[in-house]
Parts: structure tokens; C-alpha cells; sequence
């Protein structure tokens, strides 16, 4: 069977174009809501901009070229630029150390630029596919995963805070700078919902990463949601692969026999955190992103799950050696 012609990606910016007075140096990543640049500001910052230019929607045919939007597409267009907008506005009002930080935001050549840090280091997706492929006994030590997603944690409460969501918190967008910085990154999922009522317009699914109510039209959204995403990211981290995808028949089942087979290499409480935030009821996962931190900073019980001389808090998230094999990777 032959498929239809593929809807080409709009052309990135040239290298040392000037936008809002940032010189983009290159493209270094691209989706479905827009291109990520490395840039340089007017005072010689080395930033990241993300430019909103969703495939569906726009086109632009060359790297100079202006953005252009079907007419009948215009509307659904406009109203998600606003949204990015309305994004890069409340993230700037977010200053913390594991929260993706937005310098500056601006409209130009019909589209939207959000400034940010640039982080240099990797996605923490790239670490567990790295460590799983050492086929150790552990994918990662019990230390670094309590100590990697107490600092998320930390974050994601300032973001919940602010009333609110990532929405897609996954692996691929939490991001270990070379300092062991965990930073959440790429809110492209992100809305204001928590003023909505909780209605949620454009869900975007990642498989076993996606709370089931993000596949149910009408369900409510909230924090609750995000607590899902962050049992089934330490589930990635133990096991090495994502947990089975909340919108197929039995992930249930499956999840309980992977969570089974963890036993004896993690701690009981550890597992039954993971299994308690990813539970299909809502009411049934933890309350809040604080009531996840109260029991994540608890210290094993037993000696055998400490693995750090008898203390759960580790100084490095990613131990030298994983860090020289993942660079080896790059």
C-alpha cells in the first residue's frame, strides 16, 4: 500500500540571522510545535530559542523565507501562538534551578520566540538507554534515582505552584546538565488548565508516560497527572524501558509483573511509591507533588538498597564511568 506525500518540515532559520537581536548559530532540535536554536545574545549569552512553527499549521520554504499559514488553517494557528506566548509569559515568572528558565520572549516574522538557557549535558532518556545497554543488575543505583527526582520534584512543585502543568514529563525532557543538574525542559505541552477547570483541549501522548486520563475526552487534568509521569519515569529508570502505555488493554497486568520483577533489586518502598503514582484512579495516586518528596526522601530501610555507605543521598546523579560511556555515545 502506498502512502500520501509527507507534509515537508518548515525550513530552520539561517545560521547568523538576527531575531529580537539574538544571532542563531544553528538548528539543534525540531517537533511538532516548533525548531529549537542554539543563538548568541546581543551581550555574547550562549542561549536556546524555541520558535513556534508547528508543522501541522505553517511552512516556511527556506531559511529566509516568511512563515506561511493556509487560510483555513489561520484561526487554529493564531490561537495556539497565543498560547506559546501566553507560556514563555508565565515560565518567566518561574526562577528555579531544576526548571527550564526563560531569559526573554517576543513576537517576530509572525511567530513567537522563547529565550532560554542554553544547557549543555543530555537528556536523561540518553542515560537510562546508555546504562541499560551495560547490562548491570541495576539500570541505575537506588541513590541516584531518589536523588535525581527529589530535585525534579522540587521543581515540578514551584511549576504546580504557578498554577501550572508540563503535561509531558518524560525522560527525553528531563535534561542532566554536565554540572548533574536535572532541569525539566520543553513545556510544549504545557497549559494554563488548572483555570480552565481542568479541561484540556490538545492532549499529547507519550506512551507509558501519558497518565489514562490524558486518553479519555472529558477527564479531568491536573497535578495528579503530572505525579503519574513522574512514577513512570523512575519505572524507566529501574527497569530500562518505558511501562507498558496506559491506553492499552491489560497495561495493568503488565505493569504489576514488571514491578514484580524488581523486587530484591529496589527497595519494597520505592517500588510501591512508583506503583502508587501511576495507579489508574487519580484519587488513588499521591495528593501532591509534596506528599511524593515526603516519601521519596525516606531512607531504605534495609542496608542492601542504600548503596551508598549507608546513605541514600547521592552526591552525582550518573557515576563517572556511565558519564564517560555516554559521551563516548554522543
Amino acid at each position: 500500500m502506498t502512502q500520501g506525500p509527507t507534509t515537508p518540515a518548515p525550513a530552520p532559520l539561517l545560521a547568523g540571522k538576527l531575531v529580537g537581536g539574538y544571532r542563531i548559530v544553528n538548528k539543534i532540535a525540531a517537533g511538532g510545535f516548533g525548531i529549537v536554536y542554539r543563538a548568541v545574545s546581543p551581550s555574547g549569552q550562549e542561549v536556546a530559542i524555541k520558535e513556534y512553527l508547528p508543522a501541522a499549521l505553517a511552512s516556511r520554504a527556506h531559511g529566509d523565507a516568511p512563515v506561511i499559514v493556509a487560510r483555513d488553517k489561520r484561526a487554529l494557528y493564531r490561537m495556539g501562538l497565543r498560547s506559546f506566548f501566553e507560556e514563555g509569559r508565565a515560565l518567566a515568572q518561574i526562577v528555579h534551578p531544576s526548571v527550564v528558565n526563560v531569559l526573554n520572549f517576543f513576537l517576530e516574522n509572525d511567530t513567537v520566540y522563547l529565550v532560554m538557557n542554553y544547557l549543555q549535558g543530555a537528556s536523561l532518556q540518553q542515560f537510562i538507554v546508555t546504562s541499560a545497554s551495560l547490562n548491570h543488575a541495576k539500570v541505575f543505583r537506588e541513590s541516584t534515582i531518589r536523588s535525581l527526582f527529589d530535585e525534579i520534584l522540587r521543581g515540578l512543585r514551584v511549576v504546580h505552584q504557578h498554577k501550572m502543568l508540563h503535561l509531558d514529563i518524560k525522560p527525553g525532557n528531563i535534561f542532566v546538565t554536565d554540572s548533574d543538574r536535572a532541569v525539566l525542559i520543553d513545556f510544549g505541552a504545557a497549559r494554563d488548565v488548572l483555570h480552565q477547570g481542568g479541561k484540556f483541549l490538545q492532549p499529547m501522548f507519550t506512551p507509558g508516560f501519558s497518565a489514562p486520563e490524558m486518553y479519555s475526552r472529558g477527564k479531568a487534568i491536573g497535578p495528579w497527572t503530572d505525579i503519574y509521569a513522574i512514577g513512570a519515569c523512575m519505572f524507566s529508570c529501574m527497569k530500562g524501558c518505558p511501562p507498558p502505555d496506559a491506553g492499552k488493554q491489560g497495561w495493568r497486568a503488565h505493569l504489576d509483573s514488571s514491578l514484580s520483577e524488581l523486587r530484591g533489586k529496589y527497595s519494597q518502598p520505592l517500588i510501591d511509591l512508583v506503583l502508587s503514582c501511576m495507579q489508574l484512579d487519580p484519587q488513588a495516586r499521591p495528593h501532591s507533588v509534596l506528599s511524593v518528596q515526603k516519601i521519596l526522601t525516606q531512607a531504605p530501610q534495609s542496608r542492601a538498597h542504600a548503596d551508598v555507605s549507608g546513605a541514600y543521598q547521592a552526591t552525582q546523579f550518573f557515576p563517572g564511568a556511565l558519564r564517560s560511556v555516554e559521551k563516548r555515545l554522543r
